[in-house]
């Protein structure tokens, strides 16, 4: 294994900037300087991006700017002890010694654990101390070699830790276990998890020993995650989450007093949140991990009493469309591929030929543009199935909009509240309705208090009975036949669209594709054309135009952030987008319209109104060109379900360009600076 540092990645005493931007570009060179990177623009982008993320400067005039970089060739340190301390955001005030961490983005185990027992061991206040004083490079390069060389900082607090454990049991062994030490676990985890995952473990280990806790972490980083035990979990009166993302196993925890912040808090103030945990063991009001067993139902509803009303409408709305668009794209599909096996007609003749026939016993009347008998057979399957399928998207719209809102409980009442707009006839819009209505409905009713006896059959009887005869009773005898007119009408419109009206719709549908890449406003549009698919026919072929449009536009963005930063313009974009523009090529051609998300996240006032643009362009030449698709999902992979297979593939190119070539012009001539334009400032002796 290579030394992750050398003497040559050393600067001493030495002022690079005033900004950790400054700091951070300086240091990138210097590794790509020494070979360990191939690029030093790629390795600032990524580094500075994870900055400004989090913050990495930790109390005692440190930061530990960290990345993992597809330009880096080998796990690498960069130390730098700056003669003008520099501000990275810690509490304490500016940083003087900094860190480098550059990480291959498939770095091997042993480096990111030697990684990681650096920054554990940057929290020793004897160790920071000897850095400070160090008089040469080499010196500095064999104090950092002596941390690598100790054990992990963890395993020392643990031994301590395990002390306490101990006293702990004898004490509970002979005395009341409510009057015996409190226990406390925590979990840590960054996103890159190589610093301050390992450092918070320390800091709070360190800060409940001080006031007698015991306390046991669980890192879960990039060098391996050990699970606590379970019965350590069972045992602590507390949790502690200091992370930046999700943690992993969450359940394990459920029904624990929960402190939760993010992982920077728990180097900056572990004294803090270690008296706020030990407070939360005594309140019984205390927020908890939530599980939503019938007993928990409360302790759920109050980890959402901070989310505002349209947060829970829109969440709920999202929920029911991603569980809906499974049923959709599958079976939309397998319509797609029975039109091609056994022709347009096969709706004619599909019942009958699944019936009566056989792969054994094929049809001798079907349509006269099958494949043959057995291609008749095959695809009156095929669209049997996939009509089958098509057939539960109002019900699983309704059923999972009342998840998102009621959790399990409401599922049942929202897909009878589906079924019923769907045999009314209200369609999606009925679903919306009806899945809004059991949900809430649902959640009422699992808020009334009960006797404990009564509270196992909530979930499974009492909230389902009730909410679905409320929601599906208003549905039949009020809702329904307004919103069964008001779909009739949307419908009538839609197939009468023609010339400008047609072009405009299509320029929204494209606006809305391209606005948030597959967020709420995208899953509006996308939803808005596949619920239609169900009434288009060779008469009305309106739904099928639209989902055309629909799907080209959602294209282009990530085709044109491919073209862009691929093949036209590679110098505007970092390495990381580059390596995101060649598998944006894939996903855009699939229809996938998140490929174009990490461009957009890094540079959203250029990349959404460039996006928005092709889009618009896109979904008004699929319109005025008569662009059809009876699959509602696969890109160009489904050419077999498109009508004008030709205009399809022109509308989404010239979108993709006209989109490609406006983000570039604004990368050009926008008046907000570029992080990759930033000059270097020069390195004073």
């Amino acid at each position: 294994m290579t030394q992750l540092i050398t003497t040559d990645l050393v600067e001493l005493d030495q002022n690079l900037g005033n900004s950790p931007e400054d700091v951070i570009r300086h240091l990138a060179s210097k590794v790509a300087a020494n070979g360990r990177a191939t690029e030093s623009e790629g390795l600032f982008a990524d580094a500075f991006a994870r900055e400004q993320k989090t913050a990495t400067g930790v109390p005692g005039g440190i930061a530990i700017p960290h990345c993992r970089s597809t330009a880096v060739t080998e796990a690498t340190l960069a130390m730098a002890r700056l003669s003008q301390p520099v501000d990275f955001g810690a509490k304490d005030g500016p940083a003087d010694l900094i860190f480098f961490i550059a990480a291959p983005e498939g770095a091997d185990q042993a480096h990111l654990t030697l990684l990681s027992r650096l920054a554990r061991s940057l929290i020793k206040k004897d160790f920071t101390a000897a850095l400070r004083a160090a008089t040469s490079q080499a010196e500095i390069v064999e104090l950092v070699e002596g941390a690598l060389a100790d054990k992990p900082a963890a395993h020392a607090a643990e031994a301590p830790a395990s002390a306490a454990a101990s006293a702990t049991a004898t004490t509970s062994a002979s005395a009341p276990a409510s009057k015996g030490p409190k226990r406390l676990v925590a979990v840590t985890a960054c996103p890159t998890g190589i610093a301050h995952t390992y450092m918070a473990a320390d800091s709070l280990v360190a800060a409940a020993r001080e006031v007698g806790v015991d306390l046991q972490v669980e890192t879960q980083g990039s060098s391996g995650a050990k699970p606590l035990d379970p019965a350590v979990i069972a045992a602590a009166d507390a949790v502690i989450f200091a992370v930046d993302v999700d943690v992993r196993g969450k359940e394990r925890f459920a029904g624990k007093p929960v402190i939760n912040a993010p992982v920077k808090r728990g180097i900056d103030e572990p004294e803090k949140m270690v008296q706020e945990a030990l407070a939360a063991a005594d309140n019984p009001n205390a927020r908890r991990v939530p599980h939503f067993g019938a007993e928990e139902q409360a302790e759920a509803e109050a980890m959402e009493k901070g989310e505002h009303i349209g947060q829970k409408l829109k969440k709920a709305l999202l929920t029911g469309v991603s569980y809906m668009i499974p049923f959709v794209a599958g079976g939309g599909l397998l319509i797609a591929l029975g039109f091609l096996m056994g022709g347009y007609l096969i709706t004619k003749y599909a019942d009958a030929i699944v019936v009566d026939n056989s792969i054994f016993n094929l049809p001798t009347q079907f349509p006269d543009n099958a494949w043959g008998p057995l291609g008749a057979y095959v695809g009156a399957v095929l669209f049997k199935i996939g009509a089958l399928s098509l057939g539960f998207l109002v019900p699983a719209l309704a059923g999972y909009i009342a998840y998102g809102i009621a959790d399990r409980p409401g599922i049942a009442p929202g897909f009878v509240a589906g079924a019923v707009a769907g045999f009314m006839g209200a369609g999606f819009l009925g679903g919306i309705v009806g899945g809004l209505l059991a949900g809430y409905i649902a959640h009422s009713i699992g808020r009334i208090n009960v006797a404990r006896w009564l509270r196992g059959l909530m979930p499974v009887v009492i909230i389902p009975l009730l909410a679905s005869l409320v929601a599906s009773g208003l549905m039949f005898l009020i809702l329904g036949a307004p919103i069964v007119a008001i779909s009739k009408g949307l419908n009538g419109w839609l197939s009468g669209l023609t010339g400008a009206s047609a072009i405009a719709l299509g320029v929204i549908l494209g606006l809305m594709m391209c606005f948030d890449l597959g967020g709420p406003v995208n899953k509006v549009a996308y939803s808005f054309a596949v619920a239609g698919l169900g009434a288009a026919s060779m008469d009305n072929q309106a739904p099928w135009q639209i989902m055309a449009a629909v799907m080209a536009s959602g294209m282009v963005p990530p085709l044109a952030m491919a073209l862009a930063s691929t093949v036209l313009d590679k110098q505007r974009f970092s390495l990381a987008e580059r390596e995101n523009g060649k598998a944006a090529w894939l996903l855009g051609a699939s229809f996938i319209s998140e490929g174009a998300i990490p461009f957009a996240a890094a540079d959203p006032l250029r990349v959404i109104p460039a996006s928005m643009l092709g889009g618009a362009v896109t979904g008004a030449m699929s319109m005025a060109f008569g662009v059809g698709s009876k699959a509602p999902h696969g890109g160009f992979f489904v050419f077999f379900a498109i009508d004008n297979f030709l205009m399809f593939f022109v509308s989404i190119a010239v979108g993709a360009v006209v989109s490609a070539f406006a983000v570039i012009a604004l990368k050009r001539w926008a008046v907000k600076k570029s992080v990759d334009t930033v000059e270097a400032v020069p390195v004073t002796v």
